[in-house]
């Protein structure tokens, strides 16, 4: 058999046309079939469809492949809520079940999508014995005062004078409950950083894990694991904030790394209440893709797809979502409202504008393969966060990756639509291109 010479020739010999049918999945899900942990990428935080087929991935991950976790780019104690609702453990609907999410960006999982995912989890986990029911979490730190609160509130039920000490040691956190100013002041030496005390309420609640289980099963498990979670996150978020106003310290490798570890104590979590610990992970793809083969590691940073290859090796698949043009739900600035915005076509040299120019519209791409190492070449790929500046178009949203090094596999949809927010403002409505350009 003929290899392929050039990346289009290996994009044209390798993808498989997607014709929404329910085997577009088959070659992703025979992939899947011995890992522990299924990452799903994505180009964008607001394209419809990302979310949609991330959504039909996990389906089949849950119901043919036993996954028993979904663990998302957002706070532990927001996810928590939805975790509660999935397991029939709350008052909530599932529109309410998302009312946690507060913090822009609201829209990343306030949306359509997820509603229509967590409502098919409820009913799906309804049929399950309690141990096998299957878990929504957050991977995310940036709940510095509400976790700690969390914190408290857990010990306040289970015995007070641990809350009381907690409260204590969590003091020093609490003077504005602005973690950016709490970062700066503790940077700076204008007030004793709360490192020690956070880290000791940490350990004391992971030093009394076992003994809840054995003591008073699975129910008391998950408070007091949600709980040892949350001062993880307290622990972590603490470094985050003061290290933003420090030197030589790269905040987002600290950020990836805290969601390393969330995820494997997540799956060891999931083990020990009787699961199959197998876990499906939704977040972006510049979080998700290998940082070894993109610029990120000319920075010395690495990433969550990065350090998940490197503790589990062949059992962690990584998982790509890329698109050509379309529409996308972001912002124009940090804490602004969400906008319908017209996507601009792909930069040339891009593996976006390799993939449109195949012809081959809607695609899944396997890169594992001796076939796909021309698509170790280098290219620039785009990454559209909670922001979209087509103004900057070049500076803000491409960096230069090896596709075959940084994903096991890619979808690749020409033309994408945007992600409808629940919450969705006046303004919110579909540009014209010829006007989103200008």
């Amino acid at each position: 058999m003929t290899m392929p010479t050039t990346p289009f020739l290996a994009v044209r010999d390798l993808a498989q046309r997607l014709q929404e049918r329910d085997t577009d999945l088959d070659t992703l899900l025979d992939m899947a079939a011995s890992r522990r942990f299924v990452l799903l990428g994505e180009a964008t935080h607001g394209t419809q469809e990302f979310y949609r087929m991330r959504a039909q991935i996990t389906r089949r991950l849950i119901t043919e492949l036993g996954f028993d976790a979904v663990a998302v780019e957002a706070d532990w104690p927001d996810a928590w809520r939805v975790d509660r609702y999935v397991q029939a453990d709350s008052g909530d609907d599932a529109t309410s079940a998302l009312d946690d999410f507060e913090r822009f960006p609201q829209w990343m999982w306030r949306n359509r999508e997820v509603l229509d995912f967590i409502s098919w989890l409820r009913v799906d986990n309804a049929g399950r014995p309690a141990a096998q029911r299957v878990g929504f979490y957050g991977l995310d730190l940036y709940s510095l005062y509400r976790s700690a609160d969390a914190v408290i509130h857990y010990l306040q039920q289970i015995d007070p004078e641990q809350a009381e000490q907690a409260r204590s040691r969590y003091a020093a956190l609490d003077h504005v409950r602005e973690p950016q100013v709490y970062g700066y002041e503790a940077a700076f030496g204008q007030r004793q950083p709360a490192r020690d005390a956070v880290v000791a309420q940490l350990l004391q609640l992971r030093q009394q894990a076992q003994s809840v289980l054995e003591r008073d099963g699975l129910t008391a498990v998950d408070g007091h694991f949600y709980a040892e979670r949350n001062a993880a996150v307290v622990v972590n978020a603490e470094n985050y904030y003061r290290a933003m106003f420090g030197r030589r310290v790269n905040t987002w490798n600290l950020r990836d790394a805290h969601m390393r570890d969330t995820l494997l104590a997540l799956a060891d979590y999931r083990r020990r209440r009787g699961g199959t610990g197998k876990v499906v992970v939704w977040a972006h793809n510049s979080h998700l893709g290998d940082a070894r083969a993109t610029e990120m590691s000319l920075r010395g940073e690495w990433n969550l797809g990065q350090l998940m290859r490197q503790a589990a090796g062949q059992a962690a698949l990584l998982v790509g979502f890329t698109t050509y043009t379309g529409y996308v739900s972001a912002a124009s600035q940090w804490d602004g409202e969400v906008e319908h915005k017209w996507v601009r076509p792909a930069l040339p040299d891009s593996v976006e504008y390799l993939f449109h120019r195949s012809g081959l519209d809607r695609f899944f791409l396997r890169l594992d393969v001796p076939a796909a190492q021309p698509l170790r070449e280098t290219l620039l790929e785009r990454a559209i966060g909670v922001l979209y500046l087509p103004q900057t178009e070049r500076a803000s949203h491409y960096f230069v990756t090896s596709l075959a090094q940084q994903f096991d596999a890619v979808f690749h949809l020409d033309e994408t639509a945007a992600l409808e927010p629940l919450d969705t403002p006046p303004h919110w409505h579909r540009p014209e291109p010829a006007l989103a350009a200008d």
